[in-house]
């Protein structure tokens, strides 16, 4: 997942890439642009459909070790102290869709493929991403004949989204209230023009890594859970100018862009949610990504499979920090090894006056972050219930495979509201090296001390994330039968 952006106030002018003249054919209509910030369905009275998204996992060719420096680098972006602002608050059958995982291509991060414009173009890979908020992708301006070989013969360009051939484009003005919802260069609107005024936003990562373009709508085809074909008129980045090494490296994988799923107005599930045609709840199920061919997972936006509620546990999603509004935090009371309660203060899991802290639920990192109080005493406990253990591939606990494997020590969250989560071993227990199991937990090691759970300890639970309740939901599944 791409790091969180820095505040808009540091951030610098960027200058994005599409022609001038191509954008002023684009904004002749800009007069016919809604003034409000909301979604439109293709039929006048939808029914209620969940929307359903297969999330792809590709298969891993990834190391522990590539992951565990991913991590980290992501971690102590999104936590930084140069967090940004408080985004401004937003004035049913659920839809699905498959998440395919970016492992093979150097990233622990799961997909979406979206199709957008109309007519619906091939499907764009964006990385479904529960620590962000907007939905951006990259885009061309060529209109035909946009073969990579004939654009850039030496470095063939990536998949995007060409606007041109879409007759339902439509680029935000800089005036409309939904401009305000996003980061901007340093001159946002030009003063001396008032009609062709497009909407500009200008990411700036904590590693410089910017995505910078025009705010704009258009239609996003997605697939229900009644298997009928939705279409959804979306706020997003049209990225002209994409570039350093968390969206352009190794780290992104095949993602053309993100699919932010955060708590922000400008999310996937917050702009579905303001339609009034879906619940304000999602849903996502995990499968083992080590398996061979990769399992398909679901999104499912508008709701949960209701064959699992009786089973689902419940704890609260906590209000957030303003320095982090975006994160889904719940809170840790307790921790168990083997049934035994591990002595943690529970300051250790608040979250403090300046908004550092807690815990947050995210699917964009693979490992489990602790605080390093928290971090050491597990660990202990962990490893004085096994008969050998040492550090090694940069994991602080690692066993032989073969000779601990019956025995390898179950460690439970006591979360508030009474839930227990309790994951099996092999979610927190990876194979760093031919046999050789490592602890996939770290210690946090800056950003005063924020837990994460990533996506590895959420595999085989379906995850639901009742934003109209605030509350998460939690459950064993085997993903295949929802």
């Amino acid at each position: 997942m791409p790091l969180k952006p820095n505040p808009p106030s540091t951030t610098q002018t960027v200058s994005p890439t599409l022609h001038s003249q191509t954008m002023i054919s684009i904004l002749l209509p800009s007069l016919l642009i809604l003034l409000t910030f909301s979604t439109t369905t293709e039929s006048q009275q939808q029914q209620h459909y969940t929307i359903k998204l297969p999330l792809l996992r590709i298969t891993p060719s990834i190391t522990p070790q590539q992951s565990l420096i991913r991590d980290r680098i992501r971690y102590s972006s999104l936590f930084s102290s140069s967090s940004s602002p408080p985004s401004p608050s937003p004035s049913p059958s659920p839809l699905t869709a498959p998440l395919v995982s970016a492992a093979s291509s150097g990233s622990g991060q799961y997909l979406v493929d979206l199709r957008l414009g109309i007519p619906p173009q091939p499907p764009l890979r964006l990385v479904a991403d529960t620590g962000s908020d907007l939905i951006w992708t990259r885009c061309s301006a060529c209109l035909s004949n946009c073969s990579s070989s004939s654009l850039r013969r030496h470095r063939p360009r990536p998949p995007a989204f060409h606007f041109r051939r879409s007759s339902s484009f439509r680029p935000h003005h800089c005036y409309d209230p939904p401009c305000r919802l996003v980061p901007h260069p340093r001159h946002r609107c030009d003063p001396h023009r008032h009609l062709h005024n497009p909407c500009r936003y200008s990411y700036t990562y904590s590693d410089l890594s910017v995505s910078a373009g025009y705010f704009s709508r258009d239609v996003f085809t997605l697939n229900s859970s009644s298997s009928a074909v939705r279409r959804l008129r979306l706020s997003f980045g049209c990225a002209a100018n994409v570039s350093g090494p968390s969206l352009t490296g190794p780290s992104f994988g095949s993602a053309t862009g993100v699919l932010g799923l955060g708590r922000g107005p400008t999310s996937f599930p917050s702009q579905i949610a303001a339609g009034g045609d879906e619940d304000d709840v999602f849903s996502y199920c995990l499968m083992d990504y080590t398996l061979s061919p990769p399992p398909t997972s679901f999104l499912l936006i508008g709701g949960a499979p209701s064959a699992a509620s009786t089973k689902m546990r419940f704890t609260p999603l906590l209000p957030n920090p303003p320095t982090s509004p975006t994160f889904y935090y719940v809170g840790i009371e307790s921790v168990s090894v083997d049934g035994s309660v591990v002595p943690i203060d529970q300051s250790i899991w608040a979250v403090d006056s300046m908004g550092r802290g807690g815990t947050v639920v995210d699917s964009g990192t693979t490992l489990t972050f602790l605080p390093g109080k928290a971090y050491r005493r597990i660990v202990a406990a962990v490893r004085r219930r096994l008969t050998t253990a040492e550090a090694a591939a940069g994991f602080d606990l690692c066993v032989n495979s073969s000779s601990e494997a019956a025995r390898m020590p179950r460690v439970e969250f006591g979360l508030r509201g009474g839930a227990k989560f309790g994951p099996p071993p092999e979610n927190y227990f990876i194979e760093a090296a031919e046999g050789l199991r490592c602890l996939a937990m770290q210690a946090v090691r800056s950003g005063g001390g924020t837990a994460v759970i990533g996506n590895l300890m959420q595999q085989g639970f379906l995850f639901v994330f009742d934003r109209a309740q605030s509350r998460l939901g939690f459950t064993r599944s085997d993903c295949a039968s929802l």
